[in-house]
């Protein structure tokens, strides 16, 4: 709210100083609109302690009384120029409002001061106003009808906003469809599912238009509702359209959507190579329509992984496995362990913990591998088993001269032993080279809580490490928490 205030005064002065509206406000910028309103007509800016009655705004004094003259000029009925007009149907007197509404039918660029006044609290002033939007939005078009759009789905959340939106639903359901296209591209996100769930309902973009349009976007509100539509619109014959643009979109709900139109269309070949696809969602997908045709997908992620050497192994390829198979298939993850693809033994390490065969002594050596993505799927599989795991090895592998990689993944292990453990790495790292692991060694600290059992009263080691880090706490936490321990000071 300051920083609309802020904003609102500083466009205010510009007006006031004479600058025409257009180079003022940009029509574009929503919050530009609101801002205005916001700083001029809230009365909250006029208290002493927000902003004196004269305010230096940008390098210039502005006095409210220069915004009161516009009450004489509406009473003598003189001619107001468009800068006016804004400040007059922001003012803060509800009279003002309604009285210079009549004369904004000449002033088209003020149109979207009428839709934030649809909204007043005033009933007059809205009343005023809606049938003034009514007759003006039918106009409009191209650029500024996407502008006035956001604006209008922006306040439509305020207590008399639905007014304006259902105005908007309205005229682009009569008119033309271009006005619909034009919103579809608009760069606000809200805009953009307003105008896309109305050209669902509207039937107004063909399957294949529906199918780009969800591989293109990264909504994934618009992902859903158009690869949806898109599925259930195609007709026999169709289908190459449609499932092009789905199977190829970089977004994993779209593919899951083209594979799943697979089994619709009758060819579970192409599901196949989405066995194997860096989606999760994609792959159960890709089992389900192979299924739904009679093929168990398991003997194929079996024949993918058999052999642990094979250097095209593709890197899902051992999750799959793990997802579609039973424990005894672990017998083929283990050797992918050593396979020189650091994405593929990062999915073994991972689809061992999913078959529940994460052996530890067979998976700790991997915190010192080369890949991060193998240290961390490491560490997730031995978090079970973090308390039995050696302290002092773990310890080792924070030190300085180890990777950064390898050093998170052995503090998130000790973190998770807890207790003295969990202090001793924390302080240790309180002061590291590295900024990531020193904030989260603080975070560790200050969230650390007394073990009910492993640390004796007045243990002298954990006195001292807490002298280490008493600037991480205030002095009645640090007290409370040497009580607890049995620490008398």
């Amino acid at each position: 709210m300051t920083r609309d205030l802020r904003t609102g005064w500083a466009l205010a002065g510009r007006l006031l100083d004479g600058e025409p509206l257009n180079a003022v406000v940009d029509t574009a910028d929503v919050s530009a609109w609101t801002a205005l309103d916001v700083g001029i007509r809230d009365r909250a800016q006029f208290r002493p302690a927000v902003l004196p009655s004269r305010t230096r705004i940008e390098g210039r004094r502005i006095a409210w009384d220069q915004i009161e003259g516009l009450r004489l000029n509406l009473r003598g009925r003189a001619p107001l120029s468009e800068s006016e007009l804004a400040l007059a149907l922001c003012h803060v007197d509800g009279r003002i409002r309604e009285a210079v509404i009549e004369r904004v039918a000449d002033f088209p660029g003020l149109l979207p001061l009428i839709v934030i006044r649809c909204t007043d609290w005033a009933a007059p002033v809205r009343e005023r106003a809606r049938p003034l939007l009514a007759s003006a939005l039918p106009e409009v078009g191209g650029p500024y009808l996407v502008a006035l759009a956001a604006l209008v789905l922006r306040v439509a959340g305020r207590g008399h906003g639905i007014f304006a939106r259902d105005l908007l639903e309205r005229t682009l359901r009569e008119g033309p469809r271009e006005n619909v296209e034009a919103l579809l591209a608009s760069g606000d996100r809200t805009t953009r599912r307003f105008a896309h769930r109305l050209a669902v309902q509207e039937r107004l973009l063909s399957p294949a238009s529906l199918a780009r349009a969800a591989a293109g976007d990264g909504d994934v509100v618009i992902q859903d509702l158009c690869a949806e539509a898109a599925h259930a619109a195609v007709r026999e014959g169709a289908y190459d359209e449609v499932l092009g643009p789905l199977l190829l979109s970089r977004q994993p709900r779209v593919r899951s959507a083209g594979v799943t139109a697979l089994r619709r269309a009758g060819r579970p070949a192409q599901a196949e190579p989405f066995l194997v696809d860096r989606s999760g969602l994609v792959r159960a997908c890709a089992r389900w329509v192979l299924r739904q045709h009679g093929t168990d997908p398991l003997p194929l992620y079996r024949e993918l992984c058999a052999d642990p050497s094979d250097p095209k192994l593709p890197p899902a390829a051992p999750l799959g496995l793990a997802e579609s198979g039973t424990r005894t298939d672990a017998a083929l993850l283990i050797p992918l362990l050593s396979h020189p693809s650091g994405p593929v033994r990062a999915a073994a390490v991972a689809g061992l913990r999913l078959l529940d065969r994460a052996d530890t002594e067979l998976l700790l050596a991997l915190l010192d591998d080369s890949s991060p993505s193998v240290a961390r799927e490491t560490a997730a599989a031995l978090l079970p088993s973090a308390e039995h795991l050696p302290e002092a090895w773990l310890t080792q592998r924070i030190a300085a001269d180890r990777p950064a990689h390898t050093r998170k993944a052995a503090f998130r292990l000790l973190r998770a032993q807890g207790g003295v453990a969990q202090l001793r790495a924390a302080v240790h790292l309180l002061t590291d080279e590295n900024p990531r692991l020193r904030a989260l060694a603080g975070q560790t600290i200050q969230l650390w809580t007394v073990p009910p059992t492993d640390v004796p009263l007045g243990d002298a080691e954990v006195d001292a490490l807490l002298d280490r880090c008493t600037h991480l706490f205030s002095d009645y936490v640090l007290r409370r928490l040497r009580r607890q321990l049995g620490i008398s000071r």
